[in-house]
């Protein structure tokens, strides 16, 4: 296997300030950086043009690229119809920020699909996704869902029923594998024609877990990231563990993604331990295996 894709880095995952963590992401050597775009210095609101500008210049700067921003507002995603004009208005304003960076891409968690589409919540979820959608296409950019919460092939066809692609995938294979017990190999050509980013993640599932309790639903707790790292860390559920220790199999992986002609980012993502330079480092290192 030759894999060309670059590598990205979850800036955030270093847990450093976001200038330091930049510097950090290029001194580890990655090509290219994920950052989240929720709250903070790096709130749409609290950044001007000017301090955009800025930005994506000492970023290109450091010979990096950003790969996207994450713009998971959490709670329930898009479920919850009374909320979902802010949160629709945040996400819009997340995406003009991403493409002034210089990326056309915005990973986010919309909340876990009902199976059932004639349940109300499909309805509403799919009326913001249409309109999200329809935003990222007028941009030529993508609002991208990160995969776990629903098996792939659900999840292609909630896609299907939009109008355009621009509500696209951002492609999980350890949140699969620790959450629903699907398959990321079949994953990945279930939903080939809309993986426009990925995280570079492994783990293993301990027990059968519902959704739900880790995603969060209307009528369950709403989705914390803080939450989701603990039980990632220590849960009986899942645990989220170094690269090639868990249960995604990267070569088949890796493979799919080679055999569906995907050539974007894979940003290693990594939620939990207490040496995450570290352990990003080693992640590199087992990517580069495969080039």
């Amino acid at each position: 296997m030759n894999l060309a894709n670059p590598i990205g880095i979850m800036v955030d995952s270093l847990r450093l300030n976001l200038r330091d963590g930049l510097a950090k992401a290029k001194e580890l050597g990655a090509d290219g950086v994920q950052i989240y775009a929720v709250e903070g210095e790096m709130d749409p609101e609290n950044l001007s043009p000017r301090d955009r500008k800025e930005l994506k210049s000492y970023i290109e700067s450091l010979g990096l690229r950003i790969s996207a921003l994450c713009g998971d507002l959490a709670g329930h995603g898009f479920q919850d119809a009374k909320v979902n004009s802010a949160k629709i208005e945040k996400s819009k304003r997340i995406l003009d920020l991403a493409v002034d960076l210089g990326t056309q891409i915005v990973t986010t968690h919309i909340g876990i699909v009902p199976n059932q589409v004639n349940d109300p919540v499909y309805d509403t979820m799919q009326r913001a996704c249409e309109e999200l959608g329809v935003y990222a296409k007028s941009l030529d950019a993508y609002f991208a869902i990160e995969t776990g919460p629903e098996k792939s092939a659900h999840l292609k066809q909630f896609l299907n029923s939009l109008s355009t692609n621009g509500v696209s995938v951002n492609f999980d294979p350890a949140n699969m594998v620790m959450v629903t017990g699907d398959d990321p190999v079949q994953g990945v050509h279930n939903l080939k024609d809309y993986i426009v980013h990925t995280h570079v993640k492994d783990g293993i599932r301990l027990r059968e877990v519902d959704p739900r309790e880790v995603y969060g639903a209307l009528g369950y707790e709403p989705m914390s990231h803080d939450r989701i790292a603990e039980d990632a860390a220590s849960g009986a559920s899942y645990r989220e563990l170094a690269l090639g220790e868990g249960h995604v199999d990267f070569d088949n992986y890796f493979k799919a993604l080679q055999d569906i002609g995907y050539t974007g980012y894979l940003t290693i993502e990594r939620e939990v331990g207490d040496q995450p330079e570290a352990d990003i480092a080693k992640a590199i290192d087992f990517i580069r295996r495969y080039r």
